[in-house]
């Protein structure tokens, strides 16, 4: 019987990427695709990329209207005939988004996963189940972070990381159960570490765009301690590389992996190169933390103008040293590494040049 493997998050930014990287594995496998009613013209469209680009991919794409918050996941009669046949889940669907409303989170990224887990636990010949969390389950612990920490009575930054911390729980309990996971936790992920290329602003791109909306002298605030705090941001081609070359794995099962920066920039070298590769002398200015984020809340028009959410200040304080030590071991027997960053973050730059109306929009 021909695999099948189930996707939610398609047709995101890490889906579209990955989703053609799992079915050249088998060349009998399929996937099924589980969208939302309001992606399915650009599912349908990202499809026609893929296939474009790929001619094996034609006829092995499914895509299903659905529902990870539903119960059934909005499968109704075919919940039954998908889970006889599913092999494989990769769960990347969840809400990427600072300011979230913990409802809106809870609903998506807790209880959509808990119904893809009780999705899997109900497919008969269930392989694995990969899932994408996120680093930042580690809210603001003061530290180190290991890829075996989980449950530390942390604290969080915001309800995007308290719910997809909740959503790993359900996972991480469903492996102590036997159900057979693999987790991957990517840090902040950036656009293609060739082209810069990213289908939303975010991250990195919004320090990026602000210093390239100002002259030759650009002003930078900085919050908190720039030598003391860092910023870990990966490219999405390194992590899609990572998930793909783990997911493949048999011994990476019941394992999680930090797919981060073990040594990322301080906030100052980061904003330093940052101002190189746009080629602006950069005035920094520090302020406190709660002026920063009030003055982008409250001061009309100061948000637009920098294109920086309030939630988003809270990264350039951030106390939390990631290991990876894990993935970088399996990661290595791959062949899977890093790219050069000073040809990235120039890469990035170029692309918001060449791209300066693409949204900060999360897909809801």
């Amino acid at each position: 019987m021909a695999r099948t493997v189930l996707f939610t998050g398609f047709p995101g930014f890490l889906g579209t990427e990955l989703l053609p990287r799992v079915l050249r594995r088998d060349a009998d496998a399929r996937a099924v695709c589980l969208v939302q009613p309001a992606f399915l013209d650009l599912a349908e469209h990202r499809v026609e990329e893929l296939v474009g680009r790929d001619a094996s991919l034609a006829g092995r794409i499914e895509l299903v209207v659905g529902d990870i918050t539903r119960p059934d996941l909005g499968l109704g009669d075919a919940h039954g005939d998908l889970t006889a046949r599913t092999t494989e889940v990769f769960h990347l669907a969840a809400v990427y988004d600072l300011e979230v409303a913990r409802d809106v989170g809870m609903r998506v990224n807790v209880d959509g996963t808990r119904h893809v887990v009780d999705f899997c636990r109900a497919c008969p010949d269930l392989e694995r189940l990969q899932y994408v969390s996120t680093c930042y389950v580690s809210g603001r612990w003061p530290g180190i972070f290991r890829e075996t920490d989980l449950v530390r009575g942390q604290s969080f930054n915001n309800f995007y990381e308290e719910t997809k911390y909740l959503a790993e729980v359900i996972v991480a309990e469903a492996i102590e159960d036997g159900l057979p996971a693999t987790i991957y936790r990517p840090s902040v992920v950036g656009g293609d570490s060739a082209t810069g290329a990213t289908q939303k602003f975010d991250g990195p791109y919004f320090i990026l765009r602000w210093l390239l909306k100002q002259p030759g002298v650009a002003v930078m605030p900085t919050v908190g301690d720039p030598d003391g705090y860092r910023f870990n941001v990966v490219p999405r081609d390194f992590v899609v590389d990572a998930i793909d070359a783990l997911a493949a794995r048999p011994d990476t099962a019941g394992a999680t992996y930090a797919l981060a920066d073990p040594e990322p920039y301080t906030i100052r070298q980061l904003i330093e190169l940052f101002g190189e590769v746009t080629g602006k002398r950069l005035v920094t200015v520090p302020l406190p933390m709660g002026v920063a984020k009030g003055a982008l809340r409250h001061v009309p028009g100061l948000q637009d103008l920098m294109g920086l959410p309030p939630a988003s200040v809270d990264y350039f304080s951030h106390p939390t040293h990631y290991l990876t030590e894990v993935a970088d071991a399996a990661l290595a027997e791959e062949g899977v590494h890093r790219p050069d960053r000073e040809t990235w973050f120039r890469a990035m730059a170029v692309f918001v040049r060449a791209n300066p109306d693409i949204s900060s929009a999360a897909m809801i």
